[in-house]
C-alpha cells in the first residue's frame, strides 16, 4: 500500500508514544503552537477555536472531543481547525487530572459524595462502561439480554458529575488559553505581514532596477 508505514510500530511503542511523543512533549508543544500561529484566520476567531477545543477536553465525551469542539467552535464562530488543535490540551498526561477535578467539582455541585474507591477506579469506570455499552449493542445480533444497571450507575456516579463539574474548570482554563492565544497569533501575523511587505518591496525595487537598466542597454545597442 502507498500510505503504509515503512517502520511498523509495536503495541508497546504505540502505548509509549501516546504518553511520551517521540520528540518529547516540548517538541509537541512547539509543533502545536506553530500550527496555531499559521492558521489562516483572524486572531480572535483562532482564539475562539482554541477555547472550544480546550473546553471540549473537560467533557466526558471521550472519542468525540473533535466533534464536540467543532460544534462549540461553530456556535462561537471560531476557527474549526483551531478547535481540533485545542483538543490536544486533553492528552494522556492531563486526562486523569482533568477528570478528577471535574468529578470533585461535579459531586460538590450536585451535593453527592466522591468516594476514595471512585478516585482509584476513575479510568477503569470508563473502560467498563464502554464494554457494557458495546455488549448491549451487540445483544441485538447475539440475542443476549442487555444489562443496563452498570451503565445507569456509571451515569449517576461518574458521567453526570463529570459533565457538570467540567464546566467551571473548563471555562477558566479555556479562557486563559484564549487570552494567551490572541497576542501569540497577532505577533506572528504582524511579523509575517512585515516580511511579506519587505519581500514585495525587494521585488519591486529589483524590477525597477531592471527596467532602468534596459534603456541603457538599448542605447548601447543603437550606438
Amino acid at each position: 500500500m502507498v500510505f503504509k508505514r515503512r517502520d511498523r510500530r509495536s503495541v508497546l511503542r504505540v502505548v509509549r508514544e501516546a504518553f511520551y511523543p517521540r520528540g518529547g512533549w516540548t517538541r509537541a508543544f512547539h509543533y502545536v503552537r506553530h500550527r496555531v500561529r499559521r492558521l489562516p484566520d483572524t486572531p480572535h476567531k483562532i482564539a475562539r477555536g482554541i477555547w472550544a477545543g480546550v473546553f471540549a477536553s473537560f467533557t466526558p465525551f471521550y472519542g468525540f472531543h473533535f466533534i464536540t469542539a467543532a460544534l462549540i467552535a461553530l456556535v462561537l464562530r471560531g476557527n474549526v481547525l483551531a478547535s481540533a488543535i485545542g483538543t490536544f490540551f486533553g492528552n494522556p498526561l492531563t486526562y486523569i487530572p482533568i477528570g478528577l477535578v471535574a468529578l470533585e467539582t461535579g459531586h460538590w455541585i450536585l451535593g453527592s459524595t466522591f468516594e476514595d474507591d471512585q478516585r482509584k477506579t476513575f479510568a477503569r469506570n470508563f473502560v467498563d462502561a464502554g464494554e457494557d455499552l458495546w455488549r448491549n449493542l451487540m445483544s441485538v445480533f447475539t440475542g443476549d439480554t442487555p444489562q443496563w444497571a452498570g451503565l445507569l450507575e456509571f451515569y449517576r456516579d461518574v458521567f453526570m458529575p463529570y459533565l457538570v463539574g467540567g464546566i467551571i474548570p473548563g471555562i477558566i482554563v479555556s479562557t486563559v488559553c484564549y487570552y494567551l492565544t490572541i497576542p501569540l497569533v497577532e505577533a506572528y501575523q504582524a511579523r509575517r505581514r512585515t516580511k511579506l511587505k519587505k519581500r514585495l518591496a525587494d521585488r519591486i525595487a529589483k524590477a525597477t532596477q531592471e527596467a532602468d537598466r534596459r534603456p541603457d542597454e538599448v542605447t548601447e545597442v543603437g550606438d
